[in-house]
């Protein structure tokens, strides 16, 4: 019988509002109802539940900052993070489907997008009624999006679309694509295609070891024609999939929170239940070392996302910043995830239990939305001011 006490070291529920603690009641609630019971088939099978798509637009995780005459439900971004949180400790995939849909289409809709397209697209997207994916990195451009070679050319009333794009979340399954092109004149734009457009093809990815339960694939678009009411006017520039980046990472540096609490929880209960030489292994100087250290690790990691959710909602928060704690938490819920693994021993590796599921689907988080070294190179950058990308 699955069970969930979160580690709440530091007494942060403390700071959080009574709306905080009913949102993320709410949406725990749901993961354990509607995720835990079918998550490990389908991470075996390779298959992602796409009836939870609905749900998580009935429970409000698509666009929850986004305003309430928009289909959002205008909260603030301390909800946006406990609600990442809650869906990542179900599995990285559920989160990656609601910040894919948040942060990376949602967002730029929003932020950049006509007062036709905002109505045209985001209550539906946060109904769940549609899907969205995000189109930014190619087979040749990953950490360095500035030398995509997806290029659009103006023909009039229409511009054409070529190009590829490679690991997209959601790709085959997504009704809209949030793309980033170059024009004649280098500049990067964004657009939005729609499935169904003649030249526009998903093919998908198989044969991961990593977020099996999620859709991963590819976009391809030869000679595609986007009406030029599909460009998203507000931006030019990488400016535009950065800011979207930014507001992914934010999501997914409270989000891996959860991954680790799971594995923390699991670790910890079966420390107490599983006997070795006449008594439980929590009772060993090394077991209780490395329960130790893993909530240490998490507390710091809340008291990490707490502040930049604080930073966030005063709007005073930095790319920077956002970049060292999506690797931290990344990094330290990855450094969990395998401890835990070794307090459970052989048993660690079967599907009986969640740890084996997290320690994969890590592998994943640890390099999308920014790789752990280039965030490591976007802080060196931001306090010695000189750019090791160049």
């Amino acid at each position: 019988m699955y069970s969930y006490t979160p580690p709440d070291y530091f007494f942060i529920d403390d700071l959080l509002t009574a709306e905080h603690k009913i949102i993320r009641s709410s949406i725990r609630d749901w993961v354990n109802k509607s995720v835990i019971p079918v998550i490990e088939e389908a991470a075996q099978k390779h298959h992602f539940p796409i009836g939870l798509f609905r749900e998580l637009g009935e429970i409000g995780a698509f666009g929850p900052f986004i305003p309430v005459e928009y289909g959002g439900a205008g909260l603030d971004y301390i909800s946006y993070g406990v609600i990442m949180t809650e869906l990542e400790r179900g599995d990285s995939a559920i989160r990656s489907a609601a910040s894919v849909q948040t942060s990376l289409v949602m967002f730029p809709i929003f932020e950049y997008g006509t007062e036709a397209q905002k109505k045209k697209y985001l209550p539906s997207l946060a109904k769940g009624e549609i899907i969205g994916c995000f189109g930014l990195t190619e087979p040749n451009h990953g950490s360095d999006p500035g030398s995509m070679e997806t290029r659009i050319t103006d023909q009039g009333n229409h511009v054409l679309l070529n190009g590829s794009k490679m690991w997209i979340t959601n790709s085959s399954i997504a009704d809209i694509a949030i793309v980033w092109a170059k024009d004649e004149k280098n500049i990067v734009r964004g657009l939005i295609a729609e499935k169904g457009m003649p030249g526009f093809t998903t093919p998908e990815t198989h044969g991961k070891w990593s977020l099996r339960a999620s859709i991963t694939g590819e976009l391809v678009f030869d000679n595609v024609k986007i009406p030029k009411e599909n460009l998203l006017p507000g931006i030019s520039g990488l400016k535009g999939p950065l800011s979207c980046l930014n507001s992914a990472r934010y999501g997914i540096a409270w989000g891996a929170l959860g991954a680790a609490m799971d594995c923390y929880n699991t670790a910890l209960k079966y420390s107490l239940e599983r006997k070795q030489f006449n008594k439980p292994i929590a009772s060993f100087q090394l077991t209780q070392k490395k329960l130790a250290e893993m909530l240490t690790e998490i507390t710091k990691g809340q008291l990490i996302a707490f502040r930049l959710g604080e930073l966030k909602n005063q709007g005073k928060v930095s790319a920077a910043q956002i970049s060292m704690a999506k690797r931290n938490n990344v990094e330290m819920a990855s450094n969990v995830a395998r401890q835990s693994r070794q307090i459970l021993g052989a048993m660690g590796i079967t599907g009986d239990f969640p740890v084996m599921r997290h320690i994969m689907n890590l592998e994943s988080v640890i390099t999308y939305e920014g790789t752990h070294d280039i965030h490591l190179l976007i802080t060196g950058n931001d306090i010695t001011g000189i750019s090791a990308f160049e």
